[in-house]
């Protein structure tokens, strides 16, 4: 099975120079601007999945790792370097959260303390990704896992494959296919079979959050693979993902979440790539309804693709004023990449008028 021993496998490759090809997001596993790998054909969906699912991810608070009682000076230095790096990602400072990582990692190494080391790598690796640095970002998690495996984890902890999710987006980035294939594939196959174990677990063996935290895990791994597969222009299998990841942040977030609406919005993208236009507005139109409804921080990209999908129905006149709608709203919160986009389907449109005369 292709999917077994995956992430030893994955930290004996040797880093590959490629040229990066991901923007940095604003913040980690939130997907980016047009133009970005993977991002909607139609719209500018931006990834939302709710909780950090992996312990040794997501910039939690640093005191999760050590006692807060910790006695030691040299732990409480890591500590607070640990928080203050935190804190400049929290800004957009990641110059200056790398340089503290670095002491921070050096620290560790002096004081032999391997969570502190794997946490550190994996900040050091969430951080490169973030700032596109991708040959930088592999070996970082690929330092994380192999400590991790080294020690007690198994190789279907949540924290393992996380980083797995995160080797395979790079992959998929740096246009290496097989490797990208085979990491997504790891992820999806390796977690379905933990859900299924997990199921009938009692609360007192494993919580609930727990539970959760891996089917969103799941979730999270679906997304990004269709997001890849619709890049790619396999579209049926991403509608299938797209679907599958829906369904469970429907089912664990609820169909209020931000999540759930921005993969109601890719869902009908991937739909109205394939010219299911009218499944793609039933999609779409409801995902611009609770998109209202919540106060969706990204309610213009919604009625972006709203918009879109009306012009391929050759609804041309309520195209135009959904259009208008989310460039009035792109505009008020200074989303100029999103403003460039509406006003240049708004050409299209007109074009797509004149031309039906």
């Amino acid at each position: 099975m292709l999917a077994a021993g995956l992430p030893r496998a994955l930290c004996r490759l040797a880093a590959r120079r490629c040229p990066a090809g991901l923007p940095p997001p604003r913040t980690a596993w939130r997907g980016g601007a047009r133009g970005e790998e993977g991002s909607s054909r139609t719209g500018f969906a931006r990834r939302r999945w709710a909780r950090p699912v992996g312990c040794a991810l997501g910039f939690l608070g640093a005191l999760s790792l050590f006692p807060r009682d910790a006695e030691e000076d040299g732990e409480d230095a890591i500590i607070l370097l640990l928080k203050r790096a935190k804190l400049s990602v929290m800004k957009g400072e990641l110059g200056e959260a790398e340089q503290v990582l670095h002491q921070a990692l050096r620290l560790s190494h002096q004081s032999d303390n391997r969570k502190a080391i794997v946490y550190t790598y994996s900040m050091m690796a969430n951080v490169a990704f973030m700032r596109g640095q991708l040959d930088n970002a592999e070996k970082l998690y690929k330092a994380s896992m192999s400590y991790l495996l080294a020690g007690d984890t198994k190789e279907d902890d949540n924290a393992i494959l996380e980083m797995s999710l995160k080797l395979a987006s790079i992959y998929a980035a740096q246009k290496q296919h097989k490797l990208a294939l085979a990491g997504y594939e790891f992820c999806i196959l390796t977690l379905e079979e933990k859900i299924t174990k997990q199921k009938d677990l009692p609360e007192d063996v494993l919580p609930a959050e727990e539970k959760a935290n891996t089917r969103l895990l799941l979730g999270m791994s679906l997304d990004s693979y269709a997001r890849y597969l619709l890049n790619i222009n396999q579209l049926p299998v991403a509608q299938k993902m797209y679907e599958k990841a829906l369904q469970i942040s429907n089912d664990v977030q609820g169909e209020t979440h931000p999540q759930t609406v921005v993969l109601m919005n890719d869902l009908a993208t991937v739909l109205d790539a394939q010219g299911h236009y009218d499944e793609a507005y039933s999609y779409v139109k409801r995902a611009a309804e609770l998109a209202k409804e919540t106060q969706h921080p990204e309610e213009h990209m919604v009625l972006n693709n709203l918009a879109a999908i009306l012009m391929h129905k050759e609804d041309f006149l309520q195209a135009k004023q959904v259009y208008k709608e989310a460039l009035k709203q792109a505009q008020q919160k200074g989303d100029v990449a999103s403003v460039q986009h509406i006003q240049e389907e708004l050409a299209e449109l007109a074009k797509r008028r004149k031309g039906s005369k």
